[in-house]
């Protein structure tokens, strides 16, 4: 059957593998999808035939596990739905090439030794992943790491190896299946036990929260993006982040709301026409009224930047603001890694003359700010700030010169359907993991989360529920190795994995 149709079943694997993410969660699945795609990369009978199975493959594997982005194109009327499929397809096609790319390395350094093929596709997975991040701005939605998440102790291992070091793992579980398929029960075994000695190694028991921690609050206002900048939905939208924010006792806290949370602008100094009536003053009185003495609010809002020439915005920031219980903003970070077609138009002459526009409402693009960035809170001690899908970039969370005592990612999740928000929080997971750090996500409409450096969930609000979170803020951990040294250790794993290869192919020779 394999020799037959390799390259319609290379395609069905990849789809079928992308359920082990969430919300399916069927990793056992994926794990067999990849013995499979082993199997019949091993079986190419050339580098085009070897390179098509991998691209097929990954066509299928990010066509189902981003099948969520089509929802996006729902909430722009200047665009048709079907849109949201072909962008879908598309975006699938080039990402493709990077599974293509790891299969026809791994082709051509092991296909005369299985072991040396597993290592080397571990490797040359790493090397993937980690390019995924940075090439054209980079999308590495799903690491392939994250599906580890149910596994046990597996995952913490990501505080030495990162995601990407994880997902080569994956690829040892895979290929001691296919080996045992094989009937190679010397190479499989060590292989095998191995990978179900990590993943059956149970959670560690979460620690107590401490006492002495801050007391925090997380709202989600259940504001879909359909109303989110509906004209004269100010006031109520307003009230319900009210309802859910005013302090339940006396004890000062941090209230998180989620990113762009108001549609009203805080700075002041815009000319008057900007403000809509709703001067920056007038605003922040209104937002200080849900406040008592002592507490902070960290919420989304827009930041516009102007020519000071003609006098007029000529684009905008997407950024969270700190502000105390006196009315006074004390900090402010502006997002960095921005949505291509999202917050800005690439080409935007030739885009916009043929009738496209980007997803978030506006007339012009968002900038972006420098980078990850640690701001002060006082007695609340450092937030690290990484708004909506910048917390999927492993390695690029923190300042490492100005390590926070905690991560907080707004995110405006309303966006991404029914798959998006899980696989959200997953990734989220895996980034306190890795670093070592609680991360506190508020969102409109879900998945808003209490997360501890252990990656564990202490408590969260489900899809399209209103709600609040009481809880303490999670200790942070000792900087972990990932934290001090960062995606070097998964290239180095990479590396590794990949001498490791050619060693085995020299020796057999």
């Amino acid at each position: 059957m394999i020799a037959r149709h390799p390259y319609g079943i290379s395609l069905l694997a990849g789809g079928i593998s992308a359920t082990g993410f969430a919300p399916l969660n069927l990793w056992p699945l994926t794990l067999l999808m990849l013995a499979l795609w082993m199997a019949i990369l091993m079986q190419a009978q050339s580098r085009k035939a070897a390179f098509l199975a991998g691209w097929l493959f990954g066509l299928g594997h990010f066509i189902i596990g981003l099948n969520w982005i089509a929802k996006a194109f729902t909430f722009q009327a200047a665009m048709p739905e079907w849109l949201g499929y072909v962008a879908v397809v598309l975006l699938s096609l080039y990402l493709a090439i990077f599974p293509a790319l790891a299969g026809l390395g791994a082709w051509l350094i092991g296909k005369a030794r299985p072991l040396a093929f597993i290592f080397a596709l571990a490797a040359f997975w790493i090397i993937a992943e980690w390019l995924r991040s940075w090439v054209f701005s980079g999308f590495i939605w799903n690491p392939l790491g994250v599906i580890a998440l149910p596994l046990g102790q597996m995952t913490s291992l990501s505080m030495f190896i990162g995601s990407y070091g994880l997902s080569a793992l994956l690829f040892v579980g895979a290929g001691g299946l296919w080996l045992l398929c094989q009937k190679r029960w010397k190479p499989a075994v060590p292989l095998i036990v191995i990978f179900a000695g990590l993943a059956l190694i149970p959670h560690q028991q979460a620690p107590q929260m401490s006492p002495e921690q801050p007391l925090i609050t997380v709202v989600q206002p259940n504001i879909g993006q359909q109303d989110k900048w509906k004209a004269g939905y100010e006031e109520q939208n307003l009230a319900k982040l009210a309802e859910l924010t005013l302090r339940k006792d006396d004890k000062p806290r941090i209230i998180f709301w989620p990113e762009a949370a108001i549609p009203d602008y805080l700075e002041t100094g815009y000319p008057a026409r900007y403000y809509y009536g709703r001067p920056p003053e007038f605003v922040r009185q209104q937002l200080g009224g849900m406040m008592k003495p002592g507490d902070m609010l960290v919420l989304g809002a827009l930041k516009l930047e102007f020519d000071e020439a003609e006098g007029h915005a000529i684009g905008a920031r997407n950024s969270v603001f700190a502000m105390d219980s006196e009315h006074e903003l004390i900090g402010r970070y502006d997002k960095a890694h921005l949505v291509p077609y999202g917050e800005y138009l690439p080409m935007r002459p030739l885009l916009s003359a043929i009738g496209l526009s980007r997803l978030a409402p506006g007339d012009f693009d968002f900038w972006p700010g420098p980078g990850a960035r640690s701001f002060d809170l006082g007695k609340f001690g450092k937030a690290g700030l990484q708004v909506c899908y910048e917390i999927i970039f492993s390695g690029q969370v923190v300042d490492p010169d100005d390590r926070p005592d905690f991560i907080f990612n707004p995110s405006n999740d309303a966006w991404f359907g029914s798959w998006g928000p899980p696989q959200h929080l997953a990734q989220a997971r895996l980034r306190a993991i890795e670093e070592g750090l609680p991360v506190i996500r508020s969102t409109p409409t879900g998945i808003s989360a209490v997360i501890d450096a252990n990656g564990m969930v202490r408590a969260s609000i489900p899809m399209g529920q209103a709600g609040r979170i009481d809880s303490r803020l999670p200790q942070a951990k000792a900087p972990t190795l990932f934290a001090r040294y960062g995606n070097l250790l998964s290239l180095g794993l990479a590396l590794l994995l990949l001498l490791s290869a050619i060693a085995i192919r020299v020796r057999g020779r």
